[in-house]
Protein backbone atom coordinates (compact mmCIF):
# COMPACT_ATOMS: atom_id res chain seq x y z
CA UNK A 1 0.00 0.00 0.00
CA UNK A 2 1.31 3.21 -1.20
CA UNK A 3 1.61 6.12 1.47
CA UNK A 4 0.17 9.25 -0.09
CA UNK A 5 1.62 11.99 2.22
CA UNK A 6 5.08 9.89 1.08
CA UNK A 7 4.31 9.44 -2.60
CA UNK A 8 3.31 13.74 -2.59
CA UNK A 9 6.67 14.34 -0.68
CA UNK A 10 8.82 12.05 -3.60
CA UNK A 11 7.09 13.43 -6.29
CA UNK A 12 7.94 16.88 -5.12
CA UNK A 13 11.63 16.00 -4.77
CA UNK A 14 11.82 14.55 -8.24
CA UNK A 15 10.20 17.50 -9.92
CA UNK A 16 12.69 19.55 -8.40
CA UNK A 17 15.51 18.10 -9.76
CA UNK A 18 16.36 17.17 -13.75
CA UNK A 19 14.53 14.60 -15.03
CA UNK A 20 15.57 11.82 -17.60
CA UNK A 21 14.19 13.37 -21.02
CA UNK A 22 12.93 9.72 -22.36
CA UNK A 23 12.16 6.56 -20.28
CA UNK A 24 11.52 3.29 -21.56
CA UNK A 25 9.81 0.31 -19.54
CA UNK A 26 9.78 -3.06 -19.34
CA UNK A 27 6.65 -4.30 -18.04
CA UNK A 28 7.12 -7.46 -16.54
CA UNK A 29 5.83 -9.90 -14.48
CA UNK A 30 2.10 -10.07 -15.31
CA UNK A 31 1.82 -13.75 -15.58
CA UNK A 32 3.87 -14.68 -12.88
CA UNK A 33 2.15 -12.25 -10.57
CA UNK A 34 -1.16 -14.15 -11.31
CA UNK A 35 0.25 -17.24 -11.26
CA UNK A 36 1.49 -16.91 -7.80
CA UNK A 37 -1.87 -15.95 -6.59
CA UNK A 38 -3.44 -18.79 -8.35
CA UNK A 39 -5.19 -16.71 -11.40
CA UNK A 40 -5.47 -17.08 -14.83
CA UNK A 41 -2.24 -15.25 -16.51
CA UNK A 42 -4.70 -12.52 -18.23
CA UNK A 43 -5.91 -11.26 -14.90
CA UNK A 44 -2.21 -9.80 -14.15
CA UNK A 45 -2.42 -8.19 -17.62
CA UNK A 46 -5.70 -6.93 -16.13
CA UNK A 47 -4.07 -5.35 -13.30
CA UNK A 48 -0.69 -4.85 -15.04
CA UNK A 49 -2.85 -2.06 -17.25
CA UNK A 50 -3.64 -0.18 -13.81
CA UNK A 51 -0.15 0.43 -13.67
CA UNK A 52 0.14 1.20 -16.88
CA UNK A 53 -2.40 4.24 -16.34
CA UNK A 54 -0.74 5.54 -12.55
CA UNK A 55 2.92 5.70 -14.16
CA UNK A 56 1.95 7.61 -17.10
CA UNK A 57 -0.26 9.62 -15.14
CA UNK A 58 2.62 10.00 -12.72
CA UNK A 59 5.43 10.89 -16.06
CA UNK A 60 2.81 13.44 -16.92
CA UNK A 61 2.43 14.84 -13.50
CA UNK A 62 6.39 14.92 -12.93
CA UNK A 63 6.66 16.59 -16.47
CA UNK A 64 8.88 13.54 -18.36
CA UNK A 65 8.94 14.64 -22.08
CA UNK A 66 8.45 10.80 -23.40
CA UNK A 67 7.36 7.64 -21.95
CA UNK A 68 7.62 4.33 -24.06
CA UNK A 69 6.09 1.14 -22.64
CA UNK A 70 7.16 -2.40 -24.11
CA UNK A 71 3.14 -3.70 -24.42
CA UNK A 72 4.28 -6.28 -26.70
CA UNK A 73 6.84 -7.85 -28.28
CA UNK A 74 7.56 -9.23 -31.45
CA UNK A 75 8.41 -12.66 -29.93
CA UNK A 76 4.71 -12.33 -27.92
CA UNK A 77 3.17 -13.69 -31.31
CA UNK A 78 4.32 -17.09 -30.14
CA UNK A 79 2.79 -17.17 -27.05
CA UNK A 80 -0.82 -19.32 -26.23
CA UNK A 81 -3.40 -18.13 -28.54
CA UNK A 82 -6.55 -17.05 -26.19
CA UNK A 83 -3.73 -15.56 -24.54
CA UNK A 84 -2.47 -13.15 -27.19
CA UNK A 85 -6.47 -12.95 -28.20
CA UNK A 86 -7.04 -11.98 -24.32
CA UNK A 87 -3.91 -8.85 -24.68
CA UNK A 88 -5.30 -7.70 -27.71
CA UNK A 89 -8.76 -7.05 -26.40
CA UNK A 90 -6.87 -5.47 -23.18
CA UNK A 91 -4.72 -3.11 -25.38
CA UNK A 92 -7.92 -2.37 -27.47
CA UNK A 93 -9.77 -1.23 -23.93
CA UNK A 94 -7.20 0.58 -22.98
CA UNK A 95 -7.15 2.79 -25.84
CA UNK A 96 -10.85 3.20 -25.42
CA UNK A 97 -10.89 4.21 -22.30
CA UNK A 98 -8.10 6.38 -21.88
CA UNK A 99 -9.23 8.60 -25.04
CA UNK A 100 -10.48 11.07 -23.45
CA UNK A 101 -7.82 11.03 -20.84
CA UNK A 102 -5.38 11.51 -23.15
CA UNK A 103 -6.71 14.39 -25.23
CA UNK A 104 -7.86 15.87 -21.97
CA UNK A 105 -3.98 16.06 -20.83
CA UNK A 106 -2.39 17.57 -23.94
CA UNK A 107 -0.76 13.93 -24.31
CA UNK A 108 0.75 13.11 -27.67
CA UNK A 109 0.01 8.85 -28.22
CA UNK A 110 2.92 7.52 -30.35
CA UNK A 111 2.65 3.72 -31.28
CA UNK A 112 6.28 1.95 -32.89
CA UNK A 113 6.87 -1.32 -33.80
CA UNK A 114 5.22 -3.25 -36.60
CA UNK A 115 1.66 -2.62 -36.42
CA UNK A 116 0.12 -3.40 -39.12
CA UNK A 117 0.32 -7.29 -37.93
CA UNK A 118 -2.41 -5.89 -34.93
CA UNK A 119 -5.67 -7.07 -35.30
CA UNK A 120 -8.19 -4.60 -36.82
CA UNK A 121 -9.75 -4.10 -33.66
CA UNK A 122 -6.95 -2.69 -31.97
CA UNK A 123 -5.58 -0.92 -35.43
CA UNK A 124 -8.58 1.17 -35.31
CA UNK A 125 -8.56 3.14 -32.24
CA UNK A 126 -5.06 3.05 -31.71
CA UNK A 127 -5.02 4.95 -35.14
CA UNK A 128 -8.10 7.02 -34.18
CA UNK A 129 -5.91 8.14 -30.93
CA UNK A 130 -2.94 8.79 -32.84
CA UNK A 131 -4.55 11.04 -35.26
CA UNK A 132 -6.59 12.59 -32.60
CA UNK A 133 -3.77 13.89 -30.37
CA UNK A 134 -1.28 14.62 -32.78
CA UNK A 135 -0.96 17.81 -31.95
CA UNK A 136 -0.98 18.04 -27.99
CA UNK A 137 2.03 19.72 -27.08
CA UNK A 138 2.33 17.22 -23.68
CA UNK A 139 4.21 14.13 -22.72
CA UNK A 140 4.52 11.69 -25.74
CA UNK A 141 3.57 8.39 -24.67
CA UNK A 142 4.63 5.68 -26.79
CA UNK A 143 3.35 2.34 -27.04
CA UNK A 144 5.61 -0.14 -28.65
CA UNK A 145 3.49 -2.77 -30.16
CA UNK A 146 4.30 -5.87 -32.08
CA UNK A 147 7.51 -4.30 -31.52
CA UNK A 148 11.46 -6.02 -31.29
CA UNK A 149 14.84 -3.80 -31.24
CA UNK A 150 16.39 -6.18 -33.91
CA UNK A 151 13.20 -6.00 -35.98
CA UNK A 152 13.69 -2.27 -36.33
CA UNK A 153 17.60 -1.86 -37.05
CA UNK A 154 16.85 -4.48 -39.72
CA UNK A 155 13.92 -1.67 -41.23
CA UNK A 156 16.02 0.89 -40.96
CA UNK A 157 19.05 -1.23 -42.77
CA UNK A 158 16.40 -2.39 -45.22
CA UNK A 159 15.56 1.59 -45.79
CA UNK A 160 19.02 2.88 -46.63
CA UNK A 161 20.12 -0.08 -48.74
CA UNK A 162 17.26 0.77 -51.10
CA UNK A 163 17.71 4.48 -50.63
CA UNK A 164 21.37 3.80 -51.89
CA UNK A 165 19.97 1.50 -54.50
CA UNK A 166 17.95 4.27 -56.01
CA UNK A 167 21.00 6.61 -56.00
CA UNK A 168 19.79 8.54 -53.01
CA UNK A 169 22.09 7.86 -50.54
CA UNK A 170 25.82 7.80 -50.49
CA UNK A 171 27.17 4.66 -48.44
CA UNK A 172 30.62 6.31 -47.81
CA UNK A 173 28.42 9.31 -46.30
CA UNK A 174 25.89 6.55 -43.63
CA UNK A 175 26.33 7.27 -39.84
CA UNK A 176 24.31 7.44 -37.01
CA UNK A 177 22.26 10.61 -38.48
CA UNK A 178 20.97 8.65 -41.91
CA UNK A 179 20.16 5.59 -39.36
CA UNK A 180 18.54 7.54 -36.44
CA UNK A 181 16.00 9.01 -39.11
CA UNK A 182 15.01 5.67 -40.13
CA UNK A 183 14.12 4.02 -36.88
CA UNK A 184 10.85 3.76 -35.71
CA UNK A 185 11.77 6.23 -32.76
CA UNK A 186 12.46 9.09 -35.05
CA UNK A 187 11.99 12.38 -33.58
CA UNK A 188 11.62 11.10 -29.95
CA UNK A 189 14.01 12.66 -27.33
CA UNK A 190 17.23 10.89 -26.43
CA UNK A 191 16.23 7.78 -24.08
CA UNK A 192 17.71 8.33 -20.82
CA UNK A 193 16.37 5.33 -18.48
CA UNK A 194 15.53 2.31 -19.39
CA UNK A 195 13.60 0.32 -16.29
CA UNK A 196 12.83 -3.24 -16.22
CA UNK A 197 10.35 -4.60 -13.75
CA UNK A 198 10.00 -8.58 -12.01
CA UNK A 199 13.63 -8.81 -10.81
CA UNK A 200 15.08 -9.98 -14.40
CA UNK A 201 18.27 -8.82 -15.96
CA UNK A 202 18.26 -8.59 -19.51
CA UNK A 203 17.11 -6.65 -22.21
CA UNK A 204 14.54 -8.47 -24.16
CA UNK A 205 14.80 -6.58 -27.39
CA UNK A 206 13.61 -3.27 -26.54
CA UNK A 207 15.04 -0.45 -28.20
CA UNK A 208 18.57 -1.85 -28.45
CA UNK A 209 19.65 1.40 -30.54
CA UNK A 210 18.29 3.97 -28.52
CA UNK A 211 19.85 2.24 -25.12
CA UNK A 212 23.28 2.80 -26.08
CA UNK A 213 24.25 5.46 -23.58
CA UNK A 214 20.96 5.16 -21.20
CA UNK A 215 21.02 4.65 -17.48
CA UNK A 216 18.98 1.09 -16.86
CA UNK A 217 17.33 0.43 -13.23
CA UNK A 218 15.97 -2.99 -12.72
CA UNK A 219 13.35 -2.95 -9.92
CA UNK A 220 12.78 -6.31 -8.25
CA UNK A 221 8.86 -5.87 -8.51
CA UNK A 222 6.35 -7.34 -10.73
CA UNK A 223 4.79 -4.98 -13.06
CA UNK A 224 0.90 -5.00 -11.38
CA UNK A 225 2.70 -3.80 -8.05
CA UNK A 226 5.17 -1.31 -10.06
CA UNK A 227 2.46 1.94 -9.18
CA UNK A 228 3.51 5.39 -8.72
CA UNK A 229 6.08 5.14 -5.41
CA UNK A 230 7.75 2.65 -7.10
CA UNK A 231 8.32 4.76 -10.56
CA UNK A 232 9.69 7.59 -8.60
CA UNK A 233 11.75 5.95 -6.72
CA UNK A 234 13.34 4.85 -10.05
CA UNK A 235 13.59 8.23 -11.36
CA UNK A 236 15.11 9.49 -7.95
CA UNK A 237 18.02 7.30 -8.49
CA UNK A 238 18.70 8.36 -11.97
CA UNK A 239 18.82 11.72 -10.86
CA UNK A 240 21.65 10.44 -8.35
CA UNK A 241 23.84 9.08 -11.00
CA UNK A 242 26.44 10.42 -12.97
CA UNK A 243 26.10 10.37 -16.61
CA UNK A 244 29.73 10.48 -17.94
CA UNK A 245 29.22 9.51 -21.61
CA UNK A 246 32.72 8.06 -21.68
CA UNK A 247 34.15 10.91 -19.73
CA UNK A 248 35.74 11.09 -16.63
CA UNK A 249 34.37 12.75 -13.64
CA UNK A 250 36.69 15.10 -13.37
CA UNK A 251 35.49 16.40 -16.88
CA UNK A 252 32.56 16.26 -16.35
CA UNK A 253 32.93 18.51 -13.26
CA UNK A 254 34.86 21.10 -15.65
CA UNK A 255 32.56 20.73 -18.20
CA UNK A 256 29.64 22.17 -15.42
CA UNK A 257 31.35 24.41 -13.57
CA UNK A 258 32.68 26.23 -17.32
CA UNK A 259 28.65 25.93 -18.01
CA UNK A 260 27.76 27.58 -14.48
CA UNK A 261 30.44 30.60 -15.45
CA UNK A 262 28.92 31.06 -18.97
Amino acid sequence: MERPSAVSALEQQVKARPLPRHVGIIMDGNGRWAEIRGLPRLEGHREGSTSVREVARTARRVGLSALTLYAFSSQNWARPADEVAGLMELLRDFLESEYSEILDNGIRLNAIGEVDKLPRYVREPLERLRTDSAHNQGMVLTLALSYGGREEILHATREMAQAVARGELDPEQIGEKEMESRLWTHGLPQLDLVVRTSGEFRVSNFLLWQMAYAELYFADVQWPDFRAEAFLRCLAHYQQRERRFGLTSAQIQREETQRAKA
